[in-house]
C-alpha cells in the first residue's frame, strides 16, 4: 500500500515525492507516462555530447529564497542571466525593449528620462486594459506594438493580441534604462549538472518508487494507495466532461553547428518573417565546453504535448468548472501549470507544490475531540 500515489514526474509532482517521502515518511509511487522523470525540463546530451533541453529552454529564475535554497540541496548552481535579441528590421536589438533597443532601432541617443517620455509620446491611452494588445500599445505605442509583439504573438497563440488575457504581453516588462537582462530576478541560475541529474537527485529517497511509460489510467485501481496527487491535464482527469481546455504545443526542430556557437547571444526572436518564433543556442544556457554548438528552433502549433495553457475568458469559465469538480473531490490534489490551467513558470509550480506540502501535512495533524478540530503541531 502506498500513502500517495503521483501522476506526473515534472517539478509539481517531484517535489511532492520529495517532501512526502523525507519529511513525513510516506511511501510514494510517482508515474509518468513519458519514459524520463523531470518533465518539460528534461534535458540529455544528444549524439554529439551536447546537453540540450529536449522541450525548449528551461532558464530558471525567482525572487523565492525558499524555492532557490529548497532546490539547492539537490543540485549546486551555474549563475546565469538570459539575454534574449528580437530580429526587428534587419537588426538585432534587446528585448525586453529598453534604452539600447530604442537607441538601437532608430538611431537616437537617449537618457533614461528621454526614454521614458519617448514611450510616453508613442503610447495611447486606454481606459480599460483587458487585452494583450492594449497592454503594450498602452505603454509603447501602436509602432513597437506592430514591431516586436503583434507577429510574436500571433505565431505563438494563433490569435491576434486583441483575442488574448493581458497577462500574456503583461510578463515582458519595458524598460527605461540599459538593462538588457531577460529576467530582473533575485537568484537567476542554472543546475550546473543539468535539470535531469538534480531531478535524479530529488527522487533518490528509498521511499519513493517510478513507474515510466505508464498511463495512470491503467494502475490507478490496481496499485493500493490512500491518496492521488495528479499533475496532468485536468480536463483529462475528469474525461473532458465539460470539453477540452485548449493548449498551444510546439514543434522542435534541432540541429548541430560545427562551431562553439551559433548567435551571439542564448535566444533570438524572430517577431515577424520567419515561421519559428525564436532559436536558442543551448551553450549559453548550460556553460558547456564543447567544439560545436546545438541549436533548437521553435515552430508553435495547435497539437501535440499541452504547453501553454490559452489565456482567453471563454476557457477559464470552461477551467473554473472543472476546478469545482476537483475541490469536491476528497483525497485527490490537483498541482501544476497542466492541473490549475495556469501559465506558471518553474519557480511558481515548485512553490505551489511545497505550499500543497505544508498543507497535507496541517490536515494530516488534525484531529478531533468531541467533535471539535484542534490541530496538533508536528516537530
Amino acid at each position: 500500500m502506498f500513502d500517495y500515489l503521483i501522476v506526473g514526474a515534472g517539478f509539481a509532482g517531484s517535489v511532492l515525492a520529495e517532501r512526502l517521502a523525507s519529511k513525513a515518511g510516506k511511501k510514494v509511487l510517482i508515474i509518468d507516462q513519458r519514459n524520463h522523470i523531470g518533465g518539460n525540463a528534461y534535458d540529455y546530451f544528444n549524439k554529439d555530447g551536447i546537453l540540450i533541453h529536449k522541450y525548449g529552454p528551461h532558464i530558471f529564475h525567482t525572487n523565492s529564497r525558499e524555492v532557490f535554497d529548497y532546490l539547492g540541496q539537490f543540485t549546486s548552481w551555474r549563475p546565469y542571466e538570459h539575454r534574449v535579441l528580437a530580429s526587428v528590421d534587419g537588426q538585432l536589438v534587446p528585448i525586453p525593449i529598453n534604452q539600447n533597443t530604442i537607441n538601437k532601432l532608430y538611431g537616437l541617443n537617449l537618457c533614461s528620462d528621454e526614454v521614458e517620455q519617448f514611450f510616453k509620446s508613442k503610447a495611447e491611452k486606454i481606459d480599460r486594459i483587458k487585452t494583450s494588445e492594449d497592454v503594450v500599445i498602452s505603454k509603447v505605442g501602436r509602432e513597437l506594438y506592430e514591431k516586436f509583439f503583434k507577429g510574436y504573438t500571433r505565431k505563438q497563440w494563433d490569435l491576434d493580441p486583441s483575442e488574448l488575457d493581458a497577462s500574456v504581453t503583461a510578463r515582458v516588462p519595458t524598460r527605461i534604462n540599459k538593462d538588457d537582462r531577460y529576467f530582473t530576478d533575485t537568484y537567476q541560475a542554472m543546475p550546473t549538472h543539468g535539470y535531469s541529474r538534480m531531478f535524479q537527485n530529488i527522487l533518490s529517497h528509498p521511499n519513493i518508487k517510478i513507474m515510466l511509460n505508464t498511463d495512470y489510467k491503467e494502475i490507478v485501481d490496481v496499485i493500493p494507495h490512500k491518496f492521488l496527487i495528479f499533475t496532468g491535464p485536468i480536463d483529462s482527469y475528469f474525461n473532458y466532461c465539460y470539453g477540452k481546455l485548449p493548449y498551444r504545443s510546439l514543434e522542435f526542430k534541432f540541429e548541430t553547428i560545427e562551431s562553439e556557437v551559433f548567435q551571439p547571444t542564448g535566444t533570438i526572436n524572430y517577431p515577424n518573417e520567419h515561421a519559428y518564433t525564436r532559436i536558442t543556442d543551448f551553450k549559453y544556457i548550460t556553460g558547456q565546453k564543447h567544439p560545436k554548438t546545438t541549436i533548437v528552433y521553435e515552430y508553435p502549433q495547435a497539437e501535440g504535448d499541452p504547453y501553454y495553457p490559452v489565456p482567453r475568458p471563454e476557457n477559464a469559465e470552461i477551467y473554473k468548472k472543472y476546478q469545482q469538480l476537483a475541490a469536491a473531490m476528497t483525497n485527490t490534489y490537483f498541482v501544476g501549470r497542466l492541473a490549475t490551467y495556469k501559465y506558471y513558470n518553474m519557480d511558481q509550480v515548485v512553490a505551489q507544490s511545497l505550499t500543497l506540502f505544508k498543507k497535507l501535512m496541517q490536515r494530516q495533524s488534525e484531529t478531533y475531540v468531541n467533535g471539535q478540530k484542534i490541530s496538533q503541531f508536528q516537530s
